[in-house]
């Protein structure tokens, strides 16, 4: 499947390096010489899927504290754990346990935002994915940030560290919210940003609350206090976005800001619904997260698409208003586009890296096909992906890893667990 084309039958894509060099009908030509072969008959071939809000390290509070409000759940539960439990070591583990989730359910690439960021890279590199990692900033002392003063500096020396470690790894900061950092915080983040030319991420209107506390410190509401602070422009990518007026929508889109919509979050936080079809009729690049662990709790793209789309449909109460096509989309070129990468991933084209994914579609739940958009947003699953390839190296192969032993992974993290109380 092609963006911007119709599906092609009988399908050929041929590899060289860690690029597509050739999409062809497959029964048009003999096959060429090649080190390796990965059929799939019936089976659906796809660009990777790209998440684009995740916290991958909290993989480690997965199931912790269900059935909170935001509030509640951050600064009575989350908050506390992580200056308890979150350290190098957990960050790593838990990182790799999401990379193994990820992958096994086809996403190839993710935006990421956590404390220890340099052990996320680690994990995820390991991994073999693709990533844009951030490193978490909030203000007040945090997970190997003791002295909240520091915490840009942290930040700026973990992007000099990574900004020319490997291509799939591109480094950020990660501001966490306009409420838990100051003015004087966003102002040098966005300078930062603007001096390495590198994505900043920050989670912005996810709750009324939020909406309404930012009006009483700065009379503005959260889209206007950061336009005000110079924040608004293609560096920003901001997560959940739901409190939005048509005023906030259309300065976002005149900004070129890119959203990360995390319905499932969004959901199980008793958070909002963000307009997103809204926002896409207005030009704005939204694409597809699921959060982190804590608070969704899977990984999985291919369930937050199907609730993307019938979450938009009850929301506006109309059927119609966003369709299969334009979801798959958005969490792939839309993913890319997120990151700035639409020229590199995204779409299954010759030249683009090679990250590709295979789902198999010989199941009850998949057949009969008439559209295969709409069976993979509203039928299939993560756990249909047979195979996955990034960066034109096979990491996943008739659903078993070539380069992690998940099951080490798994023990591990349970290992860590164990002095974890809830």
């Amino acid at each position: 499947m092609v963006d911007g084309e119709e599906p092609v039958d009988d399908a050929r894509v041929v590899i060289s390096g860690d690029k597509i060099k050739e999409v062809s009908v497959s029964h048009n030509n003999s096959l060429p010489e090649t080190n390796e072969i990965v059929y799939a008959k019936d089976a659906i071939i796809l660009p990777g899927l790209i998440n684009t809000h995740c916290h991958s390290p909290m993989a480690l509070f997965r199931g912790m504290a269900d059935d909170l409000p935001l509030k509640s759940w951050l600064y009575e539960h989350i908050f506390p754990a992580e200056a308890k439990y979150i350290s190098p070591d957990t960050v790593y583990w838990a990182s790799l346990l999401a990379s193994v989730e990820m992958i096994a359910s086809g996403t190839t690439t993710c935006i990421d935002g956590y404390f220890f960021a340099d052990e996320i890279v680690k994990a995820l590199h390991k991994s073999g994915m693709r990533a844009l990692v951030a490193q978490g900033v909030i203000d007040f002392p945090a997970p190997g940030v003791p002295d909240s003063k520091k915490n840009l500096d942290v930040a700026s020396a973990f992007l000099q560290r990574w900004m020319h470690f490997s291509d799939r790894i591109i480094p950020g900061i990660f501001c966490h919210s306009p409420l838990t950092c100051s003015e004087k915080t966003l102002l040098r983040a966005r300078d930062i940003s603007t001096q390495f030319d590198f994505p900043l991420q920050i989670h912005l209107s996810e709750t009324r609350e939020e909406v309404g506390e930012i009006k009483q410190k700065s009379s503005l509401r959260p889209v206007f206090y950061l336009d005000e602070l110079g924040l608004l422009n293609r560096h920003l990518i901001a997560a959940h976005a739901i409190y939005l007026n048509e005023e906030e929508i259309d300065l976002l889109a005149e900004k070129k800001v890119k959203i990360a919509h995390c319905p499932e979050s969004n959901m199980k936080l008793g958070s909002g619904v963000a307009p997103i079809a809204q926002m896409l009729e207005k030009g704005i690049a939204v694409s597809i997260g699921t959060d982190g662990c804590a608070s969704n709790n899977n990984l999985d793209l291919f369930a937050e698409m199907d609730t993307t789309a019938k979450l938009a449909k009850v929301a506006n109460l109309d059927p119609a208003i966003i369709d299969a096509r334009t979801v798959l989309a958005m969490a792939t070129i839309g993913g890319a586009r997120a990151i700035g990468l639409e020229n590199r991933i995204g779409t299954i084209e010759p030249g683009k890296k090679a990250d590709i994914i295979i789902v198999d579609a010989h199941s009850p739940h998949m057949t009969p096909m008439y559209n295969p958009y709409s069976q993979l947003v509203y039928s299939a699953t993560g756990g249909d992906v047979r195979d996955v390839i990034i960066n034109g190296n096979i990491v996943y192969r008739d659903r078993r890893f070539t380069n992690l032993d998940s099951a080490e992974i798994m023990d591990e993290v349970t290992r860590l667990c164990r002095r974890i109380t809830v």
